[in-house]
């Protein structure tokens, strides 16, 4: 018999409150553990509390405080080798960065499907 497979852990980190929690209730459908905040400090220090490195970090491009969801991303990464998505519904995000940091850009508003291609990319769901 085979062991149960472990879902993967994706922090995702989005300043309105409706678009993180359907963000993290579509997650959770597809078998994953979420780690959900408005911001970097709150997703970092959610992080240190449950002692875990997350397997995908799911941001968003504009933040209100702080830094935006590239500098969130490049600092989450700093100890790790992390697969990131980049959302934005700004059409002037910064595509050439997403290329230089490694991660995938998608524009708001995301269709289910592209984001669970995405997801499926980076080894977070099975196919």
């Amino acid at each position: 018999m085979k062991a149960p497979r472990a879902s993967k852990l994706v922090v995702v980190i989005e300043d309105d409150p409706l678009v993180l929690e359907a963000t993290e209730g579509l997650l959770r459908s597809w078998g994953c553990r979420v780690v959900a905040a408005e911001s970097y400090g709150e997703a970092i220090t959610k992080l240190f509390e449950i002692g875990q490195r997350p397997d995908l970090i799911v941001c968003d491009y504009r933040l209100p405080q702080g830094p935006t969801g590239v500098d969130a991303i490049e600092m989450l990464r700093g100890a790790f080798e992390i697969p990131a998505l980049l959302i934005s519904a700004d059409a002037s995000s910064p595509s050439s960065e997403t290329r230089q940091g490694g991660y995938h850009l998608l524009h708001k508003p995301v269709n289910a499907a592209a984001f669970r291609a995405a997801l499926i990319e980076a080894s977070v769901l099975q196919s």
